[in-house]
């Protein structure tokens, strides 16, 4: 998937990247190619930590959940 990035000068130092679909994300790195490595990082930890709170809990025992790719 993609994701559209902002990446902007720091007031002190380096450089600060954000992801505006991922409200929160924001990270940082002391050049460009930092920074957005850096963001890559947070998205997907970002992603990682909603997919947990959004996660569905069975209601039974007659329920399974699993993950498929597609």
């Amino acid at each position: 998937m993609w994701y559209r990035i902002i990446i902007e000068k720091g007031e002190d130092f380096g450089y600060v990247s954000h992801c505006p679909a991922i409200p929160g994300c924001h990270s940082q790195g002391e050049t460009i190619e930092e920074a957005i490595e850096n963001i890559k990082d947070a998205i997907k930890g970002c992603l990682e930590a909603l997919d947990k709170d959004l996660m569905v809990k069975p209601k039974n025992s007659n329920e399974i959940f699993m993950e498929i790719a597609i």
